[in-house]
Protein backbone atom coordinates (compact mmCIF):
# COMPACT_ATOMS: atom_id res chain seq x y z
CA UNK A 1 0.00 0.00 0.00
CA UNK A 2 2.84 2.40 0.84
CA UNK A 3 4.40 1.80 -2.58
CA UNK A 4 1.11 2.59 -4.34
CA UNK A 5 0.78 5.85 -2.37
CA UNK A 6 4.32 6.82 -3.32
CA UNK A 7 3.64 6.00 -6.98
CA UNK A 8 0.49 8.16 -6.97
CA UNK A 9 2.36 11.05 -5.38
CA UNK A 10 5.17 10.71 -7.88
CA UNK A 11 2.79 10.73 -10.83
CA UNK A 12 1.08 13.87 -9.52
CA UNK A 13 4.46 15.51 -8.99
CA UNK A 14 5.68 14.73 -12.48
CA UNK A 15 2.33 15.63 -13.99
CA UNK A 16 2.93 19.18 -12.74
CA UNK A 17 6.60 19.27 -13.72
CA UNK A 18 5.86 17.78 -17.13
CA UNK A 19 3.75 20.78 -18.11
CA UNK A 20 6.52 23.15 -17.06
CA UNK A 21 9.48 21.27 -18.55
CA UNK A 22 7.78 20.49 -21.87
CA UNK A 23 7.73 24.21 -22.56
CA UNK A 24 11.45 24.54 -21.86
CA UNK A 25 14.24 23.92 -24.33
CA UNK A 26 17.09 21.55 -23.49
CA UNK A 27 19.28 24.62 -22.93
CA UNK A 28 16.91 25.78 -20.17
CA UNK A 29 16.75 22.36 -18.51
CA UNK A 30 19.43 21.57 -15.94
CA UNK A 31 21.04 18.25 -16.84
CA UNK A 32 23.19 15.96 -14.74
CA UNK A 33 25.47 13.23 -16.08
CA UNK A 34 26.92 10.41 -13.98
CA UNK A 35 29.67 8.12 -15.32
CA UNK A 36 32.42 9.55 -17.51
CA UNK A 37 33.97 6.51 -19.12
CA UNK A 38 34.64 6.39 -22.84
CA UNK A 39 30.97 6.29 -23.80
CA UNK A 40 29.71 8.53 -21.00
CA UNK A 41 32.26 11.24 -21.79
CA UNK A 42 31.27 11.27 -25.47
CA UNK A 43 27.60 11.61 -24.52
CA UNK A 44 28.22 14.30 -21.91
CA UNK A 45 30.36 16.33 -24.32
CA UNK A 46 27.55 16.14 -26.83
CA UNK A 47 25.17 17.64 -24.25
CA UNK A 48 27.70 20.27 -23.17
CA UNK A 49 27.86 21.46 -26.78
CA UNK A 50 24.16 22.40 -26.63
CA UNK A 51 24.91 25.05 -24.02
CA UNK A 52 22.75 23.38 -21.40
CA UNK A 53 23.62 23.76 -17.71
CA UNK A 54 25.42 20.46 -17.16
CA UNK A 55 26.64 18.89 -13.89
CA UNK A 56 28.88 15.83 -14.03
CA UNK A 57 30.31 13.24 -11.67
CA UNK A 58 32.58 10.23 -12.03
CA UNK A 59 33.54 7.78 -9.29
CA UNK A 60 37.25 7.94 -10.18
CA UNK A 61 38.86 11.39 -10.42
CA UNK A 62 40.46 12.98 -13.44
CA UNK A 63 37.74 12.31 -16.01
CA UNK A 64 35.96 15.67 -16.05
CA UNK A 65 38.64 18.10 -17.25
CA UNK A 66 37.52 18.23 -20.89
CA UNK A 67 33.91 18.63 -19.83
CA UNK A 68 34.74 21.43 -17.39
CA UNK A 69 36.59 23.18 -20.21
CA UNK A 70 33.42 22.78 -22.28
CA UNK A 71 31.41 24.51 -19.55
CA UNK A 72 30.23 21.65 -17.32
CA UNK A 73 30.27 21.83 -13.52
CA UNK A 74 32.05 18.96 -11.77
CA UNK A 75 30.24 17.73 -8.66
CA UNK A 76 31.64 15.92 -5.65
CA UNK A 77 28.89 13.33 -5.30
CA UNK A 78 25.87 11.77 -6.99
CA UNK A 79 23.64 13.56 -4.48
CA UNK A 80 25.11 16.91 -5.55
CA UNK A 81 24.32 16.12 -9.19
CA UNK A 82 20.69 15.33 -8.33
CA UNK A 83 20.37 18.43 -6.16
CA UNK A 84 21.31 20.77 -9.01
CA UNK A 85 19.61 19.00 -11.92
CA UNK A 86 16.13 18.49 -13.36
CA UNK A 87 17.03 15.39 -15.39
CA UNK A 88 19.99 13.15 -14.57
CA UNK A 89 21.48 10.72 -17.09
CA UNK A 90 23.86 7.95 -16.12
CA UNK A 91 26.22 5.63 -17.96
CA UNK A 92 27.95 3.28 -15.53
CA UNK A 93 29.82 0.10 -16.34
CA UNK A 94 27.82 -2.61 -14.60
CA UNK A 95 25.40 -3.61 -11.84
CA UNK A 96 27.95 -3.09 -9.05
CA UNK A 97 28.69 0.46 -10.14
CA UNK A 98 25.01 1.34 -10.44
CA UNK A 99 24.22 -0.27 -7.09
CA UNK A 100 26.93 1.76 -5.37
CA UNK A 101 26.13 5.06 -7.08
CA UNK A 102 22.39 5.11 -6.47
CA UNK A 103 22.17 4.24 -2.82
CA UNK A 104 19.94 5.83 -0.18
CA UNK A 105 22.37 8.69 0.45
CA UNK A 106 22.57 9.66 -3.21
CA UNK A 107 18.83 9.44 -3.76
CA UNK A 108 18.08 11.61 -0.73
CA UNK A 109 18.41 14.57 -3.11
CA UNK A 110 16.54 12.95 -5.99
CA UNK A 111 12.93 13.76 -5.07
CA UNK A 112 11.17 15.46 -7.96
CA UNK A 113 13.99 14.66 -10.38
CA UNK A 114 14.05 12.23 -13.28
CA UNK A 115 16.87 9.71 -13.63
CA UNK A 116 17.47 8.13 -17.05
CA UNK A 117 19.77 5.13 -16.70
CA UNK A 118 21.46 4.55 -20.07
CA UNK A 119 23.75 1.68 -19.06
CA UNK A 120 23.46 -2.02 -19.81
CA UNK A 121 22.47 -3.64 -16.52
CA UNK A 122 20.64 -6.78 -15.43
CA UNK A 123 16.89 -7.10 -15.16
CA UNK A 124 17.23 -7.61 -11.42
CA UNK A 125 19.25 -4.42 -10.92
CA UNK A 126 16.88 -2.44 -13.12
CA UNK A 127 13.95 -3.46 -10.93
CA UNK A 128 15.90 -2.70 -7.74
CA UNK A 129 16.81 0.78 -8.96
CA UNK A 130 13.22 1.45 -9.92
CA UNK A 131 12.12 0.49 -6.38
CA UNK A 132 14.72 2.79 -4.82
CA UNK A 133 13.74 5.75 -6.98
CA UNK A 134 10.04 5.24 -6.30
CA UNK A 135 10.72 5.25 -2.57
CA UNK A 136 12.75 8.46 -2.97
CA UNK A 137 9.98 10.22 -4.94
CA UNK A 138 12.06 10.29 -8.13
CA UNK A 139 11.22 9.27 -11.67
CA UNK A 140 13.16 6.41 -13.23
CA UNK A 141 13.62 5.32 -16.85
CA UNK A 142 15.89 2.80 -18.51
CA UNK A 143 17.25 3.97 -21.85
CA UNK A 144 20.31 1.90 -22.88
CA UNK A 145 22.04 2.89 -26.09
CA UNK A 146 23.20 1.17 -29.27
CA UNK A 147 26.39 2.53 -30.79
CA UNK A 148 30.06 3.14 -30.12
CA UNK A 149 31.61 6.37 -28.73
CA UNK A 150 32.09 7.96 -32.16
CA UNK A 151 28.38 7.43 -32.84
CA UNK A 152 27.55 9.01 -29.47
CA UNK A 153 29.73 12.02 -30.25
CA UNK A 154 27.78 12.53 -33.48
CA UNK A 155 24.40 12.27 -31.72
CA UNK A 156 23.46 9.23 -33.81
CA UNK A 157 22.81 6.60 -31.15
CA UNK A 158 19.77 4.37 -31.15
CA UNK A 159 18.19 4.68 -27.71
CA UNK A 160 15.90 1.97 -26.29
CA UNK A 161 13.60 3.50 -23.69
CA UNK A 162 11.13 2.00 -21.24
CA UNK A 163 9.18 3.44 -18.34
CA UNK A 164 6.08 5.56 -17.77
CA UNK A 165 5.11 7.21 -21.05
CA UNK A 166 4.89 10.68 -19.49
CA UNK A 167 8.45 10.37 -18.21
CA UNK A 168 9.74 9.25 -21.60
CA UNK A 169 8.01 12.31 -23.07
CA UNK A 170 9.83 14.43 -20.52
CA UNK A 171 13.23 12.92 -21.32
CA UNK A 172 12.84 12.78 -25.10
CA UNK A 173 14.17 16.29 -25.92
CA UNK A 174 17.38 15.48 -24.07
CA UNK A 175 17.62 12.00 -25.55
CA UNK A 176 17.06 13.53 -28.98
CA UNK A 177 20.37 15.36 -28.65
CA UNK A 178 22.13 12.03 -28.17
CA UNK A 179 20.32 9.74 -30.58
CA UNK A 180 18.80 9.60 -34.02
CA UNK A 181 15.87 7.58 -32.71
CA UNK A 182 14.26 6.75 -29.37
CA UNK A 183 12.60 3.33 -29.43
CA UNK A 184 9.82 2.91 -26.86
CA UNK A 185 9.53 -0.73 -25.84
CA UNK A 186 7.26 -0.70 -22.78
CA UNK A 187 6.37 0.86 -19.45
CA UNK A 188 8.54 -1.44 -17.34
CA UNK A 189 12.12 -0.08 -17.35
CA UNK A 190 13.51 -3.62 -17.27
CA UNK A 191 12.07 -4.18 -20.75
CA UNK A 192 14.58 -1.72 -22.22
CA UNK A 193 17.41 -3.56 -20.50
CA UNK A 194 16.11 -6.86 -21.87
CA UNK A 195 16.11 -5.48 -25.42
CA UNK A 196 19.68 -4.18 -25.02
CA UNK A 197 20.83 -7.52 -23.62
CA UNK A 198 19.27 -9.26 -26.62
CA UNK A 199 20.93 -6.88 -29.08
CA UNK A 200 24.33 -7.38 -27.48
CA UNK A 201 23.87 -11.14 -27.56
CA UNK A 202 23.42 -10.84 -31.32
CA UNK A 203 26.53 -8.65 -31.57
CA UNK A 204 28.54 -11.24 -29.66
CA UNK A 205 27.48 -13.84 -32.21
CA UNK A 206 28.50 -11.49 -35.03
CA UNK A 207 31.98 -11.21 -33.51
CA UNK A 208 32.19 -14.99 -33.22
CA UNK A 209 31.01 -15.51 -36.80
CA UNK A 210 33.43 -12.91 -38.15
CA UNK A 211 36.31 -14.45 -36.24
CA UNK A 212 35.53 -17.92 -37.56
CA UNK A 213 34.94 -16.92 -41.19
CA UNK A 214 38.02 -14.70 -41.37
CA UNK A 215 40.14 -17.44 -39.87
CA UNK A 216 38.75 -19.85 -42.46
CA UNK A 217 39.60 -17.70 -45.49
CA UNK A 218 42.96 -16.67 -44.08
CA UNK A 219 43.91 -20.33 -43.80
CA UNK A 220 43.21 -20.53 -47.54
CA UNK A 221 45.42 -17.56 -48.37
CA UNK A 222 42.63 -15.00 -48.94
CA UNK A 223 43.19 -11.41 -47.78
CA UNK A 224 41.08 -10.63 -44.69
CA UNK A 225 40.01 -7.14 -45.70
CA UNK A 226 39.05 -8.28 -49.19
CA UNK A 227 36.81 -10.92 -47.62
CA UNK A 228 35.20 -8.33 -45.30
CA UNK A 229 34.61 -6.00 -48.26
CA UNK A 230 32.88 -8.80 -50.17
CA UNK A 231 30.86 -9.89 -47.13
CA UNK A 232 29.63 -6.40 -46.28
CA UNK A 233 28.93 -5.23 -49.83
CA UNK A 234 26.04 -7.61 -50.36
CA UNK A 235 25.09 -10.12 -47.69
CA UNK A 236 25.82 -8.28 -44.40
CA UNK A 237 25.61 -4.52 -44.84
CA UNK A 238 24.96 -3.56 -41.22
CA UNK A 239 27.34 -1.47 -39.14
CA UNK A 240 28.26 -4.41 -36.90
CA UNK A 241 29.76 -6.39 -39.76
CA UNK A 242 31.28 -3.37 -41.49
CA UNK A 243 32.78 -1.88 -38.32
CA UNK A 244 33.85 -5.00 -36.47
CA UNK A 245 34.83 -6.76 -39.68
CA UNK A 246 37.37 -4.02 -40.33
CA UNK A 247 38.71 -4.14 -36.78
CA UNK A 248 39.21 -7.90 -36.95
CA UNK A 249 40.68 -7.93 -40.46
CA UNK A 250 43.19 -5.24 -39.51
CA UNK A 251 43.69 -6.49 -35.94
CA UNK A 252 42.91 -2.97 -34.77
CA UNK A 253 41.72 -3.70 -31.22
CA UNK A 254 43.27 -0.82 -29.29
CA UNK A 255 42.36 1.51 -27.77
CA UNK A 256 39.37 -0.57 -26.72
CA UNK A 257 36.08 1.26 -27.19
CA UNK A 258 34.34 -1.68 -25.50
CA UNK A 259 36.74 -3.98 -23.63
CA UNK A 260 36.68 -7.76 -23.34
CA UNK A 261 35.59 -7.68 -19.70
CA UNK A 262 32.44 -5.73 -20.59
CA UNK A 263 31.74 -8.17 -23.42
CA UNK A 264 31.79 -11.03 -20.95
CA UNK A 265 29.59 -9.00 -18.61
CA UNK A 266 27.00 -8.59 -21.37
CA UNK A 267 27.12 -12.29 -22.18
CA UNK A 268 26.53 -13.00 -18.49
CA UNK A 269 23.53 -10.66 -18.48
CA UNK A 270 22.03 -12.61 -21.38
CA UNK A 271 22.58 -15.89 -19.54
CA UNK A 272 20.99 -14.49 -16.38
CA UNK A 273 17.98 -13.15 -18.27
CA UNK A 274 17.53 -16.47 -20.06
CA UNK A 275 17.62 -18.34 -16.76
CA UNK A 276 15.00 -16.01 -15.26
CA UNK A 277 12.69 -16.13 -18.29
CA UNK A 278 13.10 -19.81 -19.13
CA UNK A 279 14.73 -19.18 -22.52
CA UNK A 280 17.43 -21.35 -24.13
CA UNK A 281 20.82 -19.99 -25.26
CA UNK A 282 22.56 -23.11 -26.62
CA UNK A 283 25.62 -21.31 -28.03
CA UNK A 284 26.39 -19.24 -24.93
CA UNK A 285 28.82 -21.75 -23.32
CA UNK A 286 31.03 -21.88 -26.43
CA UNK A 287 31.19 -18.10 -26.67
CA UNK A 288 31.85 -17.80 -22.93
CA UNK A 289 34.95 -19.94 -23.41
CA UNK A 290 36.21 -17.49 -26.07
CA UNK A 291 35.85 -14.53 -23.71
CA UNK A 292 37.36 -16.48 -20.83
CA UNK A 293 40.43 -17.38 -22.88
CA UNK A 294 40.86 -13.79 -24.08
CA UNK A 295 40.61 -12.41 -20.54
CA UNK A 296 43.15 -14.93 -19.27
CA UNK A 297 45.69 -13.97 -21.94
CA UNK A 298 47.79 -10.86 -21.06
CA UNK A 299 48.22 -10.17 -24.78
CA UNK A 300 44.47 -9.99 -25.35
CA UNK A 301 42.78 -8.94 -22.11
CA UNK A 302 43.03 -5.17 -22.69
CA UNK A 303 41.66 -5.24 -26.25
CA UNK A 304 38.27 -4.48 -27.75
CA UNK A 305 35.75 -7.28 -27.29
CA UNK A 306 36.17 -8.18 -30.96
CA UNK A 307 39.63 -9.47 -29.99
CA UNK A 308 38.00 -12.84 -29.31
CA UNK A 309 38.68 -13.34 -33.02
CA UNK A 310 42.35 -13.81 -32.09
CA UNK A 311 41.40 -16.77 -29.90
CA UNK A 312 39.71 -18.28 -32.93
CA UNK A 313 42.58 -17.44 -35.28
CA UNK A 314 45.18 -19.29 -33.27
CA UNK A 315 43.06 -22.43 -33.19
CA UNK A 316 42.75 -25.11 -30.52
CA UNK A 317 45.46 -25.12 -27.90
CA UNK A 318 47.32 -28.31 -27.21
CA UNK A 319 46.38 -29.98 -23.96
CA UNK A 320 48.80 -29.38 -21.10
Amino acid sequence: MRLCTLCTGRLNLFGTQLQVWRARSIVATRIGFIGLGTMGSAMALRLAATGTELRVWNRSPGKAEELVTAGAIECGSVAEVFEGSDIVLSMLANDAAADAAFDQTALAQASGRLHVNMATISLEMSRELQRRHTAAGAGYLAAPVLGRPNVAAAGQLNIVAAGEAALVDLAEPVLGELGKRVWRVGEDPAQANLVKIGVNYNLIHALQALGESLSLVEHGGVDSQTFVDILTDAAFTGSAYVGYGGLIAQRNYRPAAFPVALGLKDLSLAEQAAAELGAALPTAPAIRSMFGEALADPDLTDGDWSIIAEVIRRGPRAAD
